[in-house]
């Protein structure tokens, strides 16, 4: 006899391929737990040009809000940094100029919530944050920004 809970009314035990499938949605629950919403480069402006840049609706509905980003890792400006800068594509060296008005719409700044642990540049990774957006100066660094996610954690994909 097996030592198997039996299946209500049925006095058998619940076959090995049940259970797997019944087990199936608790696995999802990690990707779901954060409720964090998925962005990508392509959303985050509606136009940038001569006027200006000009933020999806989207983007400008999610300030604040957690976010998830895909991308990857351009080498950072120094090694103890706290942030680092996450391009569509990879790069070899960091993306970015000195000032906001030449801002690549390709790129976007991550604040993590600890350390940099620095990873393969040609490695895809998610961050997961707080959404901000406009022009901020990091005051230690001088380094301008338009559009940051903050108190962010990574993980390679």
């Amino acid at each position: 006899m097996s030592d198997l809970p039996r299946l209500r009314g049925t006095g058998r035990a619940p076959s090995p391929g049940r259970r797997a499938f019944l087990a199936l949605p608790l696995l999802a629950l990690p990707l779901l737990a954060s409720g964090a919403e998925l962005l990508s480069f392509a959303t985050l402006y509606q136009s940038v040009g001569v006027l200006g840049i000009k933020y999806s609706q989207e983007a400008i509905a999610l300030i604040g809000k957690p976010v998830r980003l895909r991308g990857f890792m351009a080498p950072p400006l120094k090694p103890e940094s706290k942030f680092f800068v996450l391009t569509r594509e990879p790069v070899s060296v960091c993306p970015f100029c000195a000032s906001d008005a030449q801002w690549p719409v390709d790129i976007v700044v991550i604040y993590l919530k600890g350390a940099l642990a620095p990873v393969d540049f040609a490695q895809r990774i998610e961050v997961e944050g707080r959404l901000e957006i406009g022009s901020w100066t990091d005051p230690q660094t001088g380094f301008v920004s338009q559009v940051r996610i903050v108190d962010a954690v990574l993980s390679k994909q």
